[in-house]
């Protein structure tokens, strides 16, 4: 047994420890999948509460219960705000959940997902189609490799929208956070391009989120704050920051993709921050 599963009794529990401030047990049903990759620990567990969970090394990043919440919230709210996305640069993302949505836009011609750890790509397939899909999109061009180095490399103007969808920022994912990168994405879109990244809880994370939305906010004339409640993440509240070099309102008359927590309605609100968000961030 590994270091983050434990038995008491006959239950088998796994613990994840968040900032050596928080405890968050999970009973578990039965571990699918745990392996070490050249870059991290990867486990997959059947849980009792959550289904399925994809966790890296200690950290649960998606599970079937309420993963959709974040691959939905990440993907759909920059894609029904540009009016005419036809290549997305996903960088991270391994559980495959933001190339499934993604895909749901016929008009999108191509997407490059850059993962650096090909085993997660390989474990979610596997064992969690509920978040991955049961059969991935012929436009999805998978990359193993490191995302900052890729963004670094590609020629200007490349991609209409980039989705960051990053680990916390931890050992090699801080790079991911880095300003620098930031100034990539911002030079490798389209000149009405579009990026998001998620930026952690604004409740238990809130330098991390107010200094992502700051440096975006340097680099791109837009930067707008939004959120969307998932369970899962310690906090419960999360993040996410659009940088957009253009547009900012949701251009749809109708939402008509097949999901299970966005909507028109949703599109719309979720920019509407709470006091204490507004005030920090100094959005009106």
């Amino acid at each position: 047994m590994n270091k983050y599963l434990h038995k008491e009794g006959k239950d088998l529990w796994f613990t994840e420890i968040d900032r050596d401030n928080l405890k968050i047990d999970y009973r578990i049903k039965e571990v699918l999948y745990s392996d070490k990759s050249p870059y991290q620990h990867i486990m997959v567990l059947d849980s009792y509460d959550f289904g399925k969970m994809l966790v890296l090394d200690g950290a649960v990043q998606t599970t079937s219960l309420d993963g959709y919440i974040y691959n939905e919230m990440i993907s759909h709210v920059p894609l029904s705000i540009h009016p005419d996305a036809k290549n997305v640069l996903i960088i991270g993302g391994g559980d495959c959940g933001v190339a499934k949505e993604v895909s749901k836009y016929d008009d999108v011609e191509k997407i490059d997902m850059v993962e650096i750890d090909e085993n997660v790509v390989m474990a979610s397939k596997k064992y969690i189609p509920e978040v991955s899909g049961k059969y991935l999109d012929y436009r999805i061009n998978f990359i193993f490799t490191d995302g900052v180095a890729f963004a670094k490399k590609q020629p200007d103007e490349q991609y209409d929208i980039v989705i960051v969808d990053s680990p916390d920022p931890v050992g090699p994912a801080i790079k991911l956070y880095d300003e620098d990168f930031y100034k990539d994405v911002y030079r490798i879109l389209s000149d009405d391009g579009i990026m998001v990244c998620q930026s952690e809880s604004p409740i238990l994370y809130e330098d991390i989120l107010t200094s992502t939305y700051e440096k975006i906010s340097k680099i791109f004339p837009i930067a707008r704050l939004y959120t969307a409640v998932v369970p899962t993440y310690p906090g419960g509240l999360w993040g996410f920051t659009l940088g957009s070099k253009k547009y900012l309102d949701p251009r749809i008359e109708v939402f008509d993709k097949d999901t299970s927590y966005v909507n028109k309605e949703i599109l719309s609100s979720c920019f509407d921050l709470p006091e204490f968000l507004k005030q920090k961030l100094r959005q009106e």
